[in-house]
């Protein structure tokens, strides 16, 4: 999945289309208004050679919320939607997600499962911060993430649960900091995975797997380098069979110093299946390596074999396979 900024030359994301068959965009960097969305979204998918692209956005509401002005209506932080009884939870998900789907976004990288303690909120960089987390009991935001869940999947937009296995005792953000983004607490029965377990009983389209650490569960590798995390906990103990995805590992700190290279072939390697970066030109790079392992690794490239066909199973289920 590589990023699309508005107003820079399209040509980087054409090629990571066309030539390495790059098959789901994201809009970063904050789209102004539904024409100029549903433009560009109509320019990639008639730039797509093969099946129909996801097309992704962070709409979170509050402060993150990537495509605002006409057409898209404000929305109140998470920690505010928290507050909503479920039916107006859910009719506000539906309503978000004919907007996107108005403009070919078929993909929400929502909603946010993190549970943050109420007394941790302002020391916790990636979502206390910013009001990101629906509140401080996972029981409450697991039912809240699953309203979600349903609001924007039975619109047709998929939903993704983020950041597995949670970001909510990090005092680092780790889109721009390599520090403070280890958590020493999270277990495999942490009851912060509620949330998570909950989106998987709602059939979540895709799961966010954060680059943070958890030694407990991992003393060697970031979440969504492991293994043990991936497809030990998410995709054995909690059953989880959809598709995951990283977090940015273009721009973001946390992974700065694992050649770009490794972002992908390791992700893949412990059981992931869409490499997000936010750096169109990293694509050739993350191609060649996973391709050139494939060829020299079999058990590999059944890795990526099993990544695609689950991505493409999941295009199929929201119509997004063409024939013919």
């Amino acid at each position: 999945m590589v990023g699309v900024q508005p107003g820079s030359a399209a040509t980087q994301v054409q090629t990571a289309l066309r030539t390495h068959q790059v098959g789901s965009v994201i809009f970063l960097g904050g789209w102004n208004g539904a024409v100029a969305v549903k433009a560009a979204t109509d320019q990639l998918q008639a730039t797509s050679p093969g099946p129909d692209l996801f097309v992704a956005a962070d709409q979170e509401g509050g402060a993150v919320q990537q495509l605002k002005g006409t057409g898209f209506s404000p929305l109140p932080s998470a920690l505010r939607q928290g507050t909503l009884d479920p039916a107006s939870l859910r009719t506000q998900a539906q309503g978000l997600a004919r907007e996107l789907a108005a403009v070919g976004v078929n993909v929400d990288l929502a909603p946010v499962a993190d549970t943050v303690a109420a007394d941790f909120a302002a020391q916790n960089g990636p979502i206390g911060k910013y009001s990101r987390q629906y509140g401080s009991d996972p029981a409450a935001v697991a039912d809240d993430v699953a309203t979600v869940i349903e609001g924007l999947q039975s619109a047709g937009v998929v939903a993704t649960a983020k950041h597995f296995p949670g970001l909510g005792r990090l005092t680092g953000n780790t889109d721009s900091t390599a520090a403070g983004i280890t958590d020493p607490t999270s277990s495999a029965t942490d009851s912060y995975l509620m949330p998570f377990q909950r989106a998987i009983a709602h059939d979540v389209g895709m799961v966010m797997i954060s680059s943070g650490r958890y030694p407990k569960l991992d003393a060697a590798n970031q979440a969504m380098f492991s293994e043990p995390i991936i497809t030990g906990l998410l995709r054995t103990q909690l059953g989880y069979q959809g598709v995951t995805i990283t977090d940015d590992v273009g721009a973001a700190k946390a992974v700065a110093a694992i050649p770009v290279a490794e972002r992908a072939t390791r992700f893949i390697a412990a059981g992931g299946d869409i490499v997000l970066t936010a750096v169109p030109a990293q694509v050739p790079v993350m191609a060649a390596a996973v391709i050139d392992r494939a060829k020299a690794e079999p058990a590999f490239a059944a890795k990526v074999e099993a990544a695609a066909t689950r991505v493409l199973t999941l295009k199929a289920a929201y119509g997004l396979l063409r024939c013919g």
